[in-house]
């Protein structure tokens, strides 16, 4: 006599688990920020910068653009979903929060193009090595590039403010910048050296 299991295996019915669907509250606050951007950016420049409440409507938009970006991340991988559209729109939506701000206060004339130039550089081309080394392996995010994200919204957050003329407020906010511009370069030549040692490490012949 054929004794049954205790724990039969389940039927095809209890299968793998779906994709996540693209429908959720993560993806949600990212389009959210992509909203915000070009709302954020007409507040900017509405009257070339100069009227105090719109620029203070322009600052409140780019800090919850900027906890959007905090929050959406954490929660798509801690409630499963994370989605293709997801991982293409997120670091989109981030370039063009914080490359609108670093352009728009330079074409206010607040900071100096050489510093939106040097960044913007930088976060395309992190970008594109991402895609020049993707077949041979992932580059995550360093504790470099966590920092650099943190110093650069402060600083974006603190010019942003209306009171520039303030001496205190006008020089935290470039000490902070300063600081930013140095993390994302020395970051920006630590992903280089790692894009190469990534694909040097997967050219290698096998022992």
């Amino acid at each position: 006599m054929t004794i049954p299991p205790t724990n039969p295996v389940p039927h095809a019915a209890s299968g793998p688990l779906s994709a996540p669907s693209a429908w959720n509250v993560a993806n949600a606050l990212t389009v959210l920020r992509l909203v915000l951007v070009p709302l954020f950016v007409w507040l900017l420049l509405r009257d070339g910068g100069q009227d105090t409440e719109t620029r203070l409507l322009a600052t409140a938009a780019f800090v919850v653009a900027i906890v959007t970006d905090r929050f959406d991340g954490d929660i798509a991988r801690r409630w499963n979903m994370v989605t293709n559209f997801g991982k293409i729109a997120d670091p989109i939506a981030d370039k063009a929060l914080t490359g609108a701000a670093f352009i728009g206060l330079s074409i206010l004339g607040e900071l100096p193009w050489w510093v939106t130039i040097v960044v913007m550089v930088r976060e395309w081309g992190v970008t594109a090595l991402r895609f020049w080394v993707i077949r041979h392996g992932v580059m995550p995010a360093s504790r470099g590039g966590k920092l650099k994200t943190v110093l650069q919204a402060i600083a974006l957050g603190l010019y942003l403010l209306p009171w520039q003329s303030v001496a205190v407020l006008h020089w935290t906010a470039v000490v902070f910048m300063g600081a930013a511009v140095i993390v994302t370069i020395v970051t920006g030549l630590d992903y280089v050296g790692r894009a190469l040692r990534l694909r040097a490490a997967a050219k290698r012949p096998l022992p």
